[in-house]
């Protein structure tokens, strides 16, 4: 009976071995072997198409012969040889790791024998055997069979190769390159097998593996960039990457001593400050002297002058600078004795400055009565038309003084029945800063009504005149009135 093979119809590469016709052949083995050789063939064929097939369970891959065990967290093997009837006749069936084999009773009894180095000569069965069918001796020429020996040695199953102690070992396919993995796809070996998978960072998706982008699912604390197969961590100006390589820690600036003056560190930057009577520049850091006479005219009486982080207030000659250091007071220079009048002048002290007074002198006719009044005797004929007195007085007035003011008061120091007075200025007030106000019938006021800037000296005469009409009698007495008009406000 000659023995042929027929492509199968799941892959044009595996071949399934059977027997022609029951006629003698020298090609065919004896007919309990090929009874044994053709369910193994379909054995071996089915195993082909089982490990191309390949079944999920529970979102793992597991090849044909094999289901996912929750308890192992594994693919384990199946034993085929408990599904119903999975041999037909008589046949045995024999579980294996990824499938089984269907054994003839006979080749099932024989002994297990370690096959030599030498082969031995081929028995065939006796012709009283029930197979009726009788071979022919194989040719003295030694001829390799076309189907596989089945001796004494272990059979086995796809994926497992024999070795030489009679073992089955696992077939590398990887190592081989006989797995059929995409090319983005990286084979992994199994037991019997292999399966397909993808490298870290990339995930299956319709038999192809494609990138994942980690910075969807917030892998990175701040900053993130997707790279092929996996990504990168970075963080924002002010921060440092961890060792992890994912988070990121605040950096203290301050530790390099960024700031001229002070520095205070922020999450994630800094802040520079400065002392006072600086400001900070337009780059954050430096410090500028902070000009504080520009912000008012008011921050000194007088003037302030700038020194770097601070200011100070100088007054003008003929003041010194008060306990606030910032208003100036006038300097009396008649009390301190830092004057240069003589014995015999008299010092006047005003703002700002002072001046020394001559001693009284009086134009004739008039006489001196004091240290600052003339007379004109009534009983002196030159007398007649003059004033009968005349007193000298001195003030002082600050520049620019508000207005109305009243600055100056006279009155009658000697009253006469039935007399009446007038007040009037009689000279000095050419620019009409000044009038009298008559307050009673013996007083009046001088009021200031137009600020008068300084430096300035003025010299009013304010008349009295002293009308008794029932003594028909007129006469007037002169106040001359010295102004010094400071040359500052204060």
């Amino acid at each position: 009976m000659a023995l042929g093979t027929r492509p199968l119809g799941f892959s044009s590469s595996a071949r399934l071995c059977f027997c022609r016709a029951p006629a003698s052949s020298a090609g065919c083995p004896p007919r309990g072997l090929a009874a044994l050789k053709l369910p193994l063939c379909r054995m071996l064929a089915a195993l082909v198409f089982a490990l191309l097939c390949i079944q999920s369970a529970h979102g793992q891959r597991c090849p044909y012969g094999f289901e996912y065990s929750p308890s192992l967290g594994r693919c384990a093997d199946v034993n085929e040889c408990s599904w119903p009837q999975p041999c037909q006749g008589e046949m045995l069936c024999v579980n294996r790791i990824g499938g089984y084999q269907c054994l003839s009773s006979d080749y099932y009894d024989q002994p297990y024998r370690r096959v030599g180095s030498v082969q031995p000569e081929p028995s065939y069965p006796d012709p009283s055997d029930r197979i009726s069918d009788a071979f022919v001796p194989a040719p003295a020429r030694r001829v390799e069979p076309s189907y596989p020996i089945v001796g004494n040695t272990a059979l086995c199953t796809l994926g497992y190769a024999p070795a030489a102690d009679g073992t089955c070992n696992d077939i590398d396919e990887c190592e081989t390159n006989s797995h059929h993995c995409n090319p983005t796809q990286v084979c992994i070996n199994t037991a019997g097998g292999y399966t397909c998978s993808c490298t870290e960072g990339y995930w299956l998706v319709a038999g192809q593996c494609q990138d994942i982008d980690e910075c969807r699912y917030g892998y990175c604390q701040q900053l993130c960039a997707n790279v092929a197969g996996s990504y990168s961590c970075s963080c924002n100006p002010g921060f440092l990457l961890n060792s992890d390589s994912r988070t990121c820690q605040d950096v203290d600036e301050c530790e390099e001593e960024p700031c001229s003056h002070g520095c205070f560190n922020t999450y994630g930057s800094f802040m520079c400050n400065c002392n006072e009577g600086f400001e900070l520049a337009s780059d954050g850091t430096t410090c500028i002297d902070l000009d504080e006479c520009r912000f008012s005219d008011f921050l000194c009486q007088y003037r302030c002058v700038n020194a770097p982080g601070s200011f100070s207030c100088i007054c003008p000659p003929g003041y010194y600078l008060q306990d606030d250091s910032r208003t100036c007071e006038d300097t009396n220079e008649c009390d301190t004795g830092n004057n240069t009048c003589t014995t015999e002048q008299v010092c006047f002290n005003f703002q700002g400055g002072y001046t020394c007074l001559n001693p009284l002198q009086c134009a004739p006719p008039y006489v001196i009565v004091s240290d600052n009044q003339c007379m004109c005797s009534a009983e002196n004929p030159a007398c007649r038309d003059l004033p009968f007195t005349i007193l000298y007085r001195h003030m002082d007035l600050l520049s620019g003084r508000a207005v109305p003011a009243d600055i100056f008061q006279m009155q009658a120091t000697t009253r006469y029945p039935g007399a009446f007075y007038i007040f009037q200025i009689k000279s000095g007030n050419d620019g009409r800063e000044f009038y009298m106000r008559q307050t009673s019938n013996v007083s009046a006021t001088l009021v200031l009504t137009r600020p008068i800037k300084g430096p300035k000296q003025l010299v009013l005469d304010l008349e009295m005149v002293t009308v008794n009409n029932v003594i028909n009698f007129r006469g007037s007495s002169i106040i001359r009135l010295t102004i010094f008009v400071s040359e500052h406000q204060f």
